[in-house]
């Protein structure tokens, strides 16, 4: 019932904390960073190199290889280096037909591949609109939250949406995660003085949770909830909903609670 939810879908991420089955409103994360920014950077790449793509379809065509070739990489100048030396390997081959002429077209896919989940680590690489990754804001998130809730909320990050299916994302998330939590308690120690170094500091555990149900995580959750006691004094009703309008979602009896 603790835990910090990294949902990322086609439009829009947010960091949610959890704690004790309570959202804690204040402290959410919202970012324009998702999905689609991933498929505009892979068509901008493929624009760039003047692949053979019609123009209509670009978008469409950066999407299916944004799916179908697209995972994250531990580590972007390695990656460069593999492919430059063993580019057979690791090159593929779009094909696709035109819609209005019929005529079949092909493109090379390369750094494209990893270059487009980079965004979520490195956005300046695509635009300088989003100043922070995504790590980082999981990170302040956490630390927005009282202090008591950390430990729970580093060490349970559960992934929900299709933008986080890339392949290796929930360990390099977890990875640089990491980093800003040791480097924090190495500052800790290191103002603390000689009376910090004879403490015994407990390192924070950080989990990146990646599930079967990641993808369909939003609708899953919502038939777990469905299912408990709690949720018929949560819910709202069909006759509350025609007596008040919509205007009845924007308030929640789990999160107001809190």
């Amino acid at each position: 019932m603790t835990g910090t939810v990294v949902d990322s879908g086609d439009g829009v991420s947010h960091i949610i904390p959890v704690s004790d089955g309570y959202v804690i409103g204040g402290s959410i994360k919202s970012m324009d960073l998702a999905g689609r920014t991933v498929t505009s950077f892979i068509q901008q790449l493929l624009r760039e190199r003047e692949e053979d793509v019609p123009a209509a379809q670009s978008m469409e065509v950066a999407r299916q290889i944004k799916e179908k070739w697209c995972y994250v990489c531990p580590d972007i100048v390695k990656e460069f280096g593999k492919y430059d030396l063993k580019p057979q390997e690791w090159m593929k081959v779009f094909e696709g037909v035109n819609d209005i002429n019929k005529k079949p077209f092909r493109c090379d896919v390369g750094y494209e591949r990893f270059l487009g989940p980079e965004v979520f680590f490195n956005p300046e690489i695509f635009s300088s609109d989003e100043p922070s990754t995504l790590p980082h804001q999981v990170d302040q998130c956490v630390q927005s939250t009282p202090v008591d809730c950390r430990r729970g909320l580093y060490k349970n990050i559960v992934l929900s949406g299709g933008s986080t299916m890339f392949k290796d994302f929930s360990k390099r998330l977890q990875r640089d995660v990491r980093k800003f939590v040791d480097a924090r308690q190495e500052k800790s120690i290191l103002l603390g003085g000689e009376a910090a170094k004879n403490v015994k500091i407990i390192p924070i555990d950080v989990r990146v949770i990646s599930h079967g149900m990641q993808s369909y995580a939003v609708w899953f959750g919502g038939s777990m909830l469905s299912s408990t006691a709690d949720f018929y004094k949560a819910c709202h009703s069909k006759q509350q909903y025609e007596e008040f309008g919509p205007s009845i979602c924007l308030h929640n009896a789990l999160i107001s609670n809190y």
